[in-house]
């Protein structure tokens, strides 16, 4: 049968007659296990949540017309976000919006599930739209080579940079994020606690890796290395009081969330620099690696 064919009997209610879930089936099991330390579901600062887990951060902010998910970890990772939404005393169906940070599947493979079982709509750039829609990486993405398939996503929205989705009292702006993925997007928003209000940015992953054999030095990808300059001038740019990335120890926020659990006062997430330095660590790393596949070493 066809995925097309499984989908049609699984239905909106989820697992097929079989009890086999096509879209809760696990991608790089383990492989993938090293990012789903549970973690409480947690308030980070005002609307804003963190839902996921050690190694994958999937965010919520909620709003007076409902909830907006970003990211959906890996297929296998599903219902463990489901039971922390319903942990914070929401709903599923009220979650009315789920957006793509990047097109991989340990950031996306679980977007088709989560969409199906919430209703939402998914949204993302064109060019991750393009990916999300097949379930597959295209050639001209660094790691191509090396990325399992996920779960295709059909009810789709695509948003351009600079465009601003609103629901309820909440507007979340969209910013292209390209370099990791051609179709990499950040999003932004304002939240706030009774007088104070931060500028909390959700930033896809910054990191130049790349599957066997390729060299970002080679001129034919110039193009995804003056991607990576224009993100990091983007985010260096921001307002930018609350980082969280789709990976939190890349940008320290696996370190803020366990003294969160300790003390909310002061909110070690809140950094005014952390986007500046979530740019200069990968800034570095691109140009150590640029250096390096050149012949040049630096220190």
């Amino acid at each position: 049968m066809s995925l097309v064919g499984v989908l049609a009997v699984a239905g909106a209610g989820g697992a097929a007659s079989n009890g086999d879930d096509p879209l809760l089936r696990p991608i790089a099991g383990d492989y993938a296990a090293r990012w789903l330390s549970p973690q409480p579901p947690t308030r980070i600062f005002g609307n804003s949540y963190l839902v996921g887990f050690g190694g994958l951060n999937v965010a919520l902010i909620r709003t007076q017309a409902g909830l907006i998910l970003i990211d959906g970890a890996v297929p296998q990772a599903v219902p463990a976000i489901e039971r922390n939404i319903r942990a914070l005393g929401f709903k599923l169906g009220d979650v009315k919006y789920i957006l793509s940070t990047e097109p991989h599947y340990d950031h996306a493979g679980g977007l088709a599930a989560l969409a199906r079982d919430t209703g939402a709509t998914v949204v993302a750039s064109g060019a991750a739209a393009a990916v999300l829609r097949r379930g597959r990486s295209g050639a001209g993405d660094p790691q191509a080579a090396q990325l399992p398939p996920f779960p295709p996503v059909q009810r789709l929205r695509i948003v351009r940079d600079g465009a601003q989705l609103k629901l309820g009292d909440t507007i979340v702006t969209a910013h292209a994020t390209p370099g990791h993925t051609a179709g990499s997007m950040s999003w932004a928003w304002r939240s706030c606690e009774g007088a104070q209000c931060a500028a909390v940015v959700f930033a896809s992953s910054l990191n130049p890796v790349a599957a066997e054999g390729y060299r970002f030095s080679d001129p034919a990808h110039a193009a995804v290395v003056a991607a990576f300059r224009g993100t990091f001038a983007t985010l260096r740019a921001m307002p930018c009081d609350i980082l969280l990335t789709a990976h939190p120890d890349q940008s320290g926020g696996d370190v803020a969330f366990a003294r969160l659990q300790q003390q909310r006062t002061p909110n070690p997430f809140v950094d005014p620099g952390a986007c500046r330095a979530y740019v200069r660590k990968f800034e570095r790393l691109l140009d150590k690696r640029l250096a390096k596949e050149r012949g040049m070493p630096r220190g």
